[in-house]
């Protein structure tokens, strides 16, 4: 099915899995929660506790993933997995597993609300306290139709750890076999570029590499009124900081996008001492797969060549992070179709590749699978919001959309070959 064949498509009313109004409110506060005691990468076990707490009063059976925290939890199977059909089993037919990412970020939440962060320093100012509601409440919906027979295939829910936390605990995860039965992958990730009522597609790439980069660099040190005799450290480092990122550009295909961008450089305790150490420290971004995994060497490269030239020794720790994620065009018709039916298909726009990371992507290298841009942003607000913001927030609106989307998804999904 595609967009061009909405004829074909159910209308509607006759497509279960609406969010009925007491779910919603259930999920409101259930995310405000969330958003109230956000916790970091790994450390999610106040989160772990609430989902697997609310699954379980559904019925349903969680489990909590290797690392201590996270959880997975399947739908439409019994022990072993095995779907059943009236009453007897059936052969097992590959999954749709559903996504959600769970820890919160190291900065604090600014906001005015009554649901404002009450941890000092820690915010949901990504989103994935709507990530991980959105999933629950599919879950709970797709739950009540496996009971009413009408879920046609099984799914998977993956609320996963530590995403905020390079090279992202999707690694983990999948380690813990969260993908063992899995035929392909659903995920969004809320946008506050998108009204609420809507999401962004795109097939192939949709977000970019990202790696960390770390550099220090040394030099005897002396004083500011003598820095013809010995390194003078602050400006290689600025130098480094300046000089690198525009070397870089020029030595790869500018359509790989591949960009380096400092967020911390320190040196020195004095103005009259030429200090002895520097660090700087910042990421990596790229479009490109291709140009990704040559970054490294050219990254290297350039920072070797800048602080030779001002005579400082360099140590470089580069740090792999995840690859773009490249949605598979067939699921990303998936996510069309639903959006579709639920909404209409003026409720779906085309959106572009950003130069944001997902360690969504780790799943990706396995399993076919789509992530769509979630809507958030209240309707006529035309304030400029973005992810990683201290006042970052959402119209909540859009907790019933990425609900209605997936169990859209997943009854759709189970009518394809």
């Amino acid at each position: 099915m595609s967009a061009d064949t909405d004829a074909d498509l159910p209308a509607d009313s006759e497509l279960p899995g609406v969010l009925p109004d007491a779910l919603r409110t259930e999920l409101i506060a259930f995310r405000r929660d969330l958003h109230m005691h956000p916790e970091l990468g790994n450390q999610e076990f106040r989160t772990t506790a609430a989902i697997k707490a609310r699954l379980e009063k559904a019925g349903l059976k969680p489990r909590v993933l290797a690392v201590g925290t996270g959880l997975v939890c399947d739908i439409g199977t019994e022990e072993g997995g095995r779907p059943v059909a009236g009453g007897r089993p059936q052969p097992p037919r590959p999954m749709l597993a559903l996504r959600a990412d769970i820890d919160g970020l190291p900065i604090p939440d600014t906001k005015t609300v009554p649901y404002r962060s009450t941890v000092p320093d820690r915010a949901h100012a990504c989103g994935h306290d709507v990530h991980t509601t959105v999933v629950l409440g599919a879950g709970l919906v797709l739950a009540e139709l496996d009971r009413a027979g009408l879920l046609p295939h099984p799914v998977r829910l993956i609320f996963q750890p530590a995403e905020e936390v390079l090279p992202g605990g999707a690694a983990d995860a999948i380690d813990s076999g969260v993908l063992d039965g899995v035929g392909r992958i659903l995920a969004v990730h809320c946008d506050p570029k998108v009204d609420v009522g809507r999401i962004g597609i795109r097939p192939g790439p949709i977000t970019s590499a990202c790696d960390r980069l770390e550099v220090a660099l040394d030099g005897p040190g002396g004083h500011t009124a003598r820095p013809h005799l010995t390194t003078d450290l602050v400006l290689a480092a600025a130098k480094v900081a300046t000089d690198v990122p525009a070397l870089v550009a020029r030595r790869v295909d500018a359509r790989s996008g591949l960009a380096v961008t400092w967020g911390r450089i320190e040196s020195g305790h004095a103005c009259n001492v030429i200090p002895q150490h520097a660090e700087l420290s910042g990421t990596v971004r790229c479009l490109d797969l291709a140009a990704w995994r040559s970054a490294p060497d050219v990254v290297h490269a350039a920072i070797d060549e800048v602080a030779t030239l001002h005579r400082a020794k360099s140590q470089v720790n580069y740090v792999r992070g995840v690859p773009p994620v490249v949605n598979e065009p067939g699921t990303t018709e998936l996510l069309r179709d639903a959006m579709a039916v639920r909404r209409g298909p003026y409720a779906i726009e085309d959106t572009e590749q950003s130069l944001g990371g997902e360690d969504f992507s780790w799943y990706l290298e396995r399993v076919p699978g789509s992530l769509a841009r979630l809507g958030v942003r209240p309707l006529g607000d035309t304030t400029r919001r973005d992810l990683h913001c201290g006042d970052f927030d959402v119209d909540e609106g859009a907790i019933t959309v990425g609900v209605e989307l997936f169990t859209a998804a997943a009854l759709l999904d189970g009518h394809r070959p």
